[in-house]
């Protein structure tokens, strides 16, 4: 067997250090950034000696500045200059990623992608990179939050709720420390699983996840009750948002009647089915005014109000103003989401 130095001067002799572009959007959030940067430097640690190299990249170019959402800043190394075809460029989005996403970044994305770099998105930036075109008829993943107005936006992206995709040479993360199994994975793929393990525990990150992982925690953690009937309603509700189910047909579906769910619904939530069920297409309806261009009609369809009058007074209800006005004043703190919307 070979010696490990042996190994490791073998393999350095044999490829160059990997070069990942990280392009830091204004107001992107830090934790998602980090949680890709930290596995990096800690692999060239491990292995004692320089497996990859990093670039921080933005629109204020060389010497300039980018700030995170939590206002710290961090000078850049270089502007939106063409960067190696075997380089990773990594796009790092957070709040208002839309705003954040300029003509100039869309711009420099696509040159990029028709130059053959594998591209990828953190957190919200998969938004960027769809804006841009690079995920038309490829599987991607965003942030929880993000999906609804996502979705209604981009079509022709095959979505899913993974903690992170990999299509071809397109990446994306949901954001928060998903970055870090990302980077496990690309890792692992370069310079095998022990290495991967190595960084991992070094990141005290006992518990790596693949693709195959939903990015949400579930239903019964995410309510506090374990209740298997009452997870299923649940998840029931969450997946006919637009044309809604009748506490009847619910209670039907699960095998009990409806006074039965009922009271499952007043003991576990204090609140009738119907009271939670509003909650979630109000929600909904919610992000999609905040996340994207759909007029208040069509934001009252996609959450199963027939009326926009009804929809206005249900919204007034709940969130103390009504769609028109939540849709001026996007970019401002909004109300307080209700502690059992999901």
């Amino acid at each position: 067997m070979t010696p490990p130095r042996q190994r490791a001067t073998t393999a350095e002799t044999a490829a160059p250090p990997r070069h990942f572009v990280f392009l830091l959007l204004d107001q992107f959030t830090l934790l998602s950034f980090a949680g890709a940067v930290e596995p990096l430097r800690i692999a060239n640690r491990m292995a004692g000696r320089t497996l990859y190299t990093w670039a921080l990249a933005g629109e204020a170019g060389k010497d300039g500045f980018s700030t995170c959402s939590n206002g710290a800043t961090f000078r850049l190394d270089m502007g939106l200059e063409e960067v190696a075809r075997d380089d990773t460029l990594l796009v790092c989005g957070g709040i208002d990623v839309q705003k954040a996403t300029t003509r100039a970044v869309l711009n420099w994305l696509r040159r990029e992608a028709r130059r053959g770099v594998t591209i990828g998105g953190l957190c919200t930036a998969s938004w960027s990179l769809a804006r841009a075109g690079l995920l038309d008829g490829r599987r991607a993943t965003i942030h929880w939050e993000n999906i609804d107005g996502f979705s209604e936006e981009f079509e022709e992206v095959n979505l899913t709720k993974s903690v992170f995709v990999i299509d071809g040479n397109r990446l994306s993360t949901a954001g928060g420390t998903s970055s870090i199994d990302l980077m496990l994975k690309l890792i692992a793929a370069d310079h095998g699983e022990d290495l991967a393990n190595l960084v991992a525990d070094q990141l005290i990150y006992s518990a790596i996840r693949t693709d195959r992982d939903s990015q949400r925690l579930s239903v019964p953690t995410r309510i506090g009750v374990r209740h298997p009937k009452l997870a299923q309603v649940i998840q029931m509700m969450e997946a006919a948002i637009e044309e809604p189910v009748s506490p009847a047909e619910l209670a039907d579906d699960v095998g009990m009647s409806t006074r039965q769910l009922e009271r499952l619904f007043r003991r576990y939530l204090n609140r009738s089915p119907k009271r939670y069920y509003m909650e979630l297409r109000l929600q909904k309806a919610r992000n999609l005014l905040m996340q994207t261009d759909m007029s208040v009609i069509n934001v009252a369809l996609a959450c199963g109000f027939a009326s926009p009058s009804h929809f206005s007074k249900c919204y007034r209800a709940q969130y103390n103003t009504t769609p028109y006005r939540e849709r001026g004043t996007q970019g401002a703190p909004g109300p307080a989401l209700p502690r059992l919307s999901v």
